[in-house]
């Protein structure tokens, strides 16, 4: 809706300052002649809105004046409310302010979208982690997040998984990520991603770094995410399950003439699926790699002598009791 366009053109300029035609056209999805008639709507409305010409020009508004105006819709009202996580806003020590904003954004709302807000909190919650994951202590998530948002270095002892596994590292931390109820750091030099709880000792220096401009968190995080999919699957097994059996997501097969399903699946190494294969127990048969397949015969061939031989003992008890 136009009405909805114009109180966006009027944020935007209030929070972000001088903006061209060709920004604004960009960030609302419209054409650039659009926007040209969208300011002239607000400049008769009254908006002290001016434009100026050549290459650093644009529009802005005139300095000090702001607007009470938020723009928000219903569903922007219920989105607001609905994203709001006190648990990882308590983690960050943010959860009195997290609930102090939240308290003074209902009070500025009109009644309507008030009631929208009470509703939408009182029939969603949100709750991160998953069910067989215990919470993570991070007892240095403070202190890392307000050296992120102070720019400052950062000298902690962590733990990693490869020998030596506690090392000193001076990181330049850059963002924090909230995945799956676990915190991550991202910091230079690299960047690189440390998980926060394996931080073991922090110390805050009074050195300060320079943020890269260009560096954008969200899209590290989508690159760092493919990247590690890309490294956890490296191999392949082609394997039949039987009827019933669902394969995972983005995995086709083909049903044979006994009613199995043959597949190609990925898998992170041999070891690793050897483990989990054997989960589906009689239900799944490998075919391809032969490593695989041998590493499981060799298993189940041991399973089957074990419980044999156990078999063969508490008969022998039992034959011995009778006498």
């Amino acid at each position: 809706m136009r009405s909805s366009r114009l109180v966006s053109i009027l944020l935007l300029l209030q929070t972000r300052g001088r903006m061209t035609a060709a920004q604004l056209a960009e960030e609302l999805e419209v054409s650039v002649r659009t926007v040209y008639r969208d300011v002239e709507a607000l400049s008769a409305a009254g908006v002290p809105l001016y434009g100026d010409a050549g290459h650093a020009g644009g529009y802005r508004l005139l300095d000090g004046y702001r607007t009470r105006l938020t723009g928000l819709t219903a569903d922007e009202a219920e989105a607001l409310f609905l994203a709001g996580a006190p648990g990882p806003a308590a983690e960050l020590g943010l959860g009195s302010v997290l609930a102090a904003a939240q308290l003074k954004v209902r009070a500025a709302l009109p009644p309507e979208l008030r009631a929208h807000a009470d509703r939408i909190s009182g029939r969603f919650h949100l709750d991160a982690p998953g069910w067989y994951a215990d919470a993570e202590e991070a007892p240095y998530l403070p202190a890392v997040a307000d050296a992120v948002w102070n720019g400052r270095v950062l000298h902690v002892l962590y733990r990693r998984w490869a020998e030596p596994t506690d090392v000193e590292r001076r990181l330049e931390p850059y963002g924090l990520v909230l995945k799956a109820g676990r915190w991550y750091v991202v910091a230079g030099p690299g960047p690189r991603t440390f998980r926060v709880d394996q931080i073991l000792e922090l110390a805050v220096c009074d050195e300060e770094f320079a943020r890269p401009d260009d560096f954008d968190l969200a899209a590290y995080w989508a690159a760092y995410q493919r990247d590690f999919h890309d490294r956890l699957y490296q191999g392949e097994a082609v394997v039949r399950l039987a009827p019933g059996v669902r394969l995972p997501r983005a995995v086709e097969g083909r049903t044979d003439e006994d009613g199995w399903t043959v597949a190609t699946v990925p898998i992170e190494s041999v070891e690793r699926a050897h483990g989990e294969f054997l989960r589906l127990g009689a239900d799944i048969e490998v075919l391809e790699p032969p490593e695989l397949r041998s590493h499981i015969a060799a298993t189940v061939s041991e399973l089957a002598g074990r419980y044999a031989k156990l078999a063969q003992r508490r008969g022998n008890e039992g034959a011995d009791g009778g006498d």
